[in-house]
């Protein structure tokens, strides 16, 4: 078994061995920390004497053990300590057998509906889902949301505390809970992809892994919830965004808008996925959120060109979804599809009345999509000045150069910074 076999299989048996062992003996903070050291003891000794025949049923075990110790270790401090809580060790448990063979999707799935608890706070809920359910160490979600590693852990043991604390039984919720958790997973995956397709901040346009992960967990929840046809949209609307990010950038790096970019450098494997995915489960009806915007991203994917985009089509899905979903970015999309169906005037009409929302104050994409109709609609000094408007606000630095380069674009009179 190869390096990267070995990664890969530990990445998958992770969350598995994981939700088994909080499923059986709760103490989640804890299990999570047997399940590292039982991951950690395996990829020192498969490599050296071959991987046993049940994998998962083997870090199951390990960590058992190892979850047995620092309980162990843990309820000797307490003692010390005078206190009365009394822990109970895993060999004492009554419930079924955490390594059972049958359960594993579940036990994924349910441990990524538990990192999704609605009692954290939606950056809490994105950093417990890589660590528990991706995989990622602490280090790696650090860089990927470019804070110190420091603070990172003391989020993700908040988090775990708070889940602990919450005395939630390792289960599926039911019913309306059920719908509503499942709510928080999509939205929580769809930011993790939208971070690593679009970052926030930092030197590079995209981070590759992040996305890649975010489509990794939609499939795992995908493949246990396939009759759900917005987790369905979601998993379409990813793979459809994500085909095109070979075109988004140069080879420096720089951003490449779509209109400009190279067309058959698009993923079509994935576009193909995405569109099979969406052709399913849209007859399915009524369309939600992530559908309709999975269908918009079709139809971008679809058009040989900038030219020959179906505009009149996505104007009509913008419309759809805005009846549906009160989000401004949407409604700033929908604007810009506006211009390109009625004219920039119309377009711009609808970006002044989006400028007293509140929750797009400071946002460089208002200023941008502003510059971009200004440009079109002939007013080249107005759209300059949006420009360098959008670049002081956005914290990317491919964007930024894109920005200014646009506003240098307009006035090559003037120095720009």
């Amino acid at each position: 078994m190869s390096g990267a076999e070995l990664e890969g299989l530990l990445r998958t048996l992770a969350p598995q061995a994981l939700g088994a062992v909080v499923r059986r003996y709760g103490h989640f903070d804890l299990a999570e920390d047997a399940v590292q050291e039982a991951l950690l003891a395996a990829a020192t000794q498969w490599p050296a004497e071959g991987a046993p025949a049940n994998p998962r049923g083997w870090l199951i075990r390990v960590a058992a053990r190892k979850l047995t110790d620092l309980l162990r270790g843990e309820q000797a401090r307490r003692q010390r300590e005078d206190t009365v809580l009394q822990w109970t060790l895993p060999e004492r448990r009554q419930a079924p057998a955490a390594d059972r063979a049958a359960a594993d999707a579940d036990d994924t799935l349910i441990l990524l509906f538990l990192c999704c608890h609605p009692s954290l706070s939606p950056a809490s809920q994105i950093a417990l889902t890589l660590r528990a359910v991706g995989g990622l160490t602490t280090a790696e979600i650090a860089r990927g949301f470019l804070v110190p590693e420091a603070t990172m852990t003391r989020r993700i043991t908040r988090a775990k505390r708070s889940i602990t604390g919450s005395g939630k039984p390792f289960g599926m919720p039911t019913g309306a809970e059920r719908e509503e958790r499942l709510g928080v997973v999509l939205h929580v995956l769809y930011l993790i992809f939208n971070e690593g397709y679009a970052t926030t901040s930092g030197p590079s346009l995209h981070r590759g892994d992040l996305a890649a992960e975010a489509i990794r967990l939609t499939r795992i929840l995908h493949h246990s919830l396939p009759e759900d046809s917005e987790v369905a949209g979601l998993l379409a609307l990813m793979l459809l965004t994500d085909a095109r990010r070979p075109a988004r950038t140069g080879a420096d790096g720089s951003l490449i808008p779509m209109a400009e970019q190279d067309r058959t450098r698009w993923d079509t494997s994935l576009i193909s996925e995405g569109t099979a995915l969406l052709s399913v489960a849209l007859p399915q009806g009524p369309a939600g959120p992530y559908q309709l915007q999975a269908a918009i991203a079709a139809l971008h994917d679809e058009a040989p060109s900038q030219e020959r985009t179906d505009w009149p089509q996505i104007l009509a899905l913008y419309e759809l979804l805005l009846r549906i979903s009160d989000n401004p970015v949407t409604a700033l999309n929908h604007a810009v599809a506006v211009a390109m169906v009625r004219g920039a005037r119309a377009g711009l009409d609808l970006l002044a009345e989006l400028a007293a929302d509140e929750r797009l104050a400071g946002d460089h994409r208002l200023d941008a999509a502003r510059a971009h109709l200004l440009e079109m609609a002939g007013e080249p000094a107005r759209a300059r000045d949006a420009y360098l408007e959008a670049a002081g606000r956005t914290t990317n630095i491919p964007q930024q150069r894109y920005l200014y380069a646009c506003a240098a674009r307009l006035d090559t009179s003037r120095s720009l910074p």
